[in-house]
């Protein structure tokens, strides 16, 4: 619009007989916008024992280029795909990875969880300085299927391009058509548009799962099942922690749904009272009931909850979190999780982690009441980056000029932030996209995969959200769920990594049933 106003104002300057002559003359043609060849795929072949099974597969390290609907290149996405050798790339499931953010790279579903590989890092604890460990990965996915692994625009080596702008990618609509359109140009560049497909996202990655099944099996690309790893498709439900982008959410409903997370971490640190359950299952199913049921009601009535009521409260709260029942009344039995992260053990000078509540981290204030960085992230930060780029670099050969950007939250919030709007609502909510999902291809399948120390996509807001998705009782029996004493990042447990692998290779078995 700028440089239209330009033009405009310049030919108002001109006489009549100049202003015939301009325009009479033909329009020059607008400069082609210069990108910059891609850098080759690197493909290499790789062997790796399973169960006794040797599995040869090939790896690829490459880009794919977006373009606008004028044909111009916009976004190179960088993907690392591991495809099973000999076998029928028209019959053989494919799953695309990617992780959330929305900013991240996908390093840690591709360092992580199912690929070929992983990096070994300390469980529950601080991992270390390098040199980092990539082991062979004996809980991949690649018996059951091809895995695709996919770095948003702007992150990992993809990169913005040509004619694309930020606001192009910087957006939950525009995100999802980019991934939309690699989905489409991948299976048509390696003939995959007959195999099974998967989608498997983690964090923001759930919510981009539920618009992108709606918006590919809309766009005429079947999907057989959907896995979310830490789900939060409904942000109405949740405390905000994502900027002032985001409008604040929650209400009482966000201390509902954290309660029987802060319970699994009170209980991880020993910190609940004489008397709560002995056993995690037990103490965390109590504390569900507790927190859907009495605690819900006694916040609904607000000022008007009686003092016996009040008190009652206060010493179950007490029982399910640990925290001094003083605190809980000073707060008016509304404890923020942050504020549950810095006070469950402040007196022995430590946060425990957002991400994984089982990691901490010593305090420089043992006063403050918010910590610049999560203890998961100080744990495991700088293994999965060396990791990642030695991986990526020298086992597959892919070496760029440029550095893989683990995050691009610098680039967006540069560009103003993310754009959350979707479908005109006022907070992001994408439970809608996966129930149309569901019904529109009624042989969709999705697990829901939940980690008990995860505070940043608590489990039963998750549950409370799928419950409420207003499926038909034979649709809503297509979710399968799974539940790990491990954080957000499930696969961090080595436990909880065996468990997670052998459900999805039972879920994955049924799914594809008969196909």
């Amino acid at each position: 619009m700028q440089t239209m106003n330009k033009v405009l104002s310049a030919l108002a300057l001109l006489g009549a007989s100049s202003l015939a002559a301009a325009s009479a003359a033909p329009a020059a043609p607008a400069a082609p916008s210069q990108v910059a060849p891609a850098f080759p795929d690197a493909v290499t072949q790789h062997t790796l024992v399973v169960d006794g099974r040797t599995l040869a597969y090939t790896a690829r390290a490459g880009t794919i280029d977006l373009t606008n609907d004028k044909g111009q290149p916009t976004c190179r996405m960088f993907y690392t795909a591991f495809t099973l050798d000999g076998s029928d790339p028209s019959a053989r499931p494919v799953t695309f990875f990617y992780n959330g953010g929305p900013g991240s790279s996908t390093v840690w579903l591709r360092m992580g969880s199912f690929g070929p590989v992983r990096v070994a890092v300390a469980d529950g604890r601080m991992t270390g300085p390098p040199p980092y460990r990539v082991v062979p990965n004996q809980y991949t996915l690649l018996d059951r299927t091809d895995e695709v692994f996919i770095d948003m625009c702007a992150s990992g080596y993809s990169r913005i391009i040509g004619a694309g702008t930020p606001k192009e990618f910087f957006g939950a609509d525009p995100d999802v058509k980019s991934f939309a359109q690699f989905v489409d140009r991948y299976v048509t560049k390696f003939g995959r548009w007959n195999s099974p497909k998967f989608l498997f996202g983690e964090s923001y990655g759930t919510p981009r799962s539920a618009m992108l099944v709606n918006y590919l099996q809309n766009q005429g690309i079947g999907i057989n099942g959907v896995v979310l790893l830490s789900s939060i498709l409904n942000f109405g439900l949740y405390a905000s922690t994502y900027g002032d982008s985001v409008p604040q959410a929650g209400g009482d409903w966000s201390y509902v749904l954290y309660l029987p997370t802060e319970t699994a971490a009170a209980w991880y640190h020993h910190r609940l009272p004489a008397g709560a359950p002995s056993d995690l299952h037990t103490a965390v199913m109590e504390s569900r009931d507790f927190a859907m049921g009495e605690y819900l009601n006694a916040l609904a009535q607000g000022a008007h909850l009686s003092r016996g009521a009040y008190d009652d409260v206060v010493a179950k709260l007490h029982r399910f979190t640990g925290l001094s029942e003083n605190y809980i009344r000073l707060s008016n039995l509304r404890v923020s999780y942050q504020r549950f992260l810095m006070q469950l053990e402040r007196s022995e000078g430590k946060v425990v982690g957002r991400y994984d509540s089982r990691y901490q981290n010593d305090v420089l204030d043992s006063a403050a009441e918010e910590w610049p960085w999560d203890p998961t992230d100080a744990a495991i930060d700088s293994a999965f980056t060396a990791a990642n780029n030695s991986y990526i670099q020298q086992a597959l050969g892919y070496r760029p000029a440029e550095r893989y950007r683990v995050l691009a939250y610098a680039l967006i919030h540069a560009d103003g932030g993310w754009n959350w709007h979707h479908n005109d609502a006022p907070v992001l909510n994408t439970a809608p996209d996966l129930a149309n999902a569901l019904t529109y291809n009624p042989d969709l399948r999705v697990f829901s995969a939940n980690g008990y120390y995860d505070f940043a996509t608590p489990w039963l807001a998750t549950v409370y959200t799928l419950d409420h998705l207003n499926l038909k009782p034979d649709l809503q029996s297509h979710i399968t769920y799974g539940f790990y004493e491990s954080g957000h990042m499930v696969y961090l447990h080595h436990a909880a990594l065996v468990q997670f692998h052998s459900d999805l290779e039972s879920w994955y078995a049924q799914t594809l049933a008969g196909r």
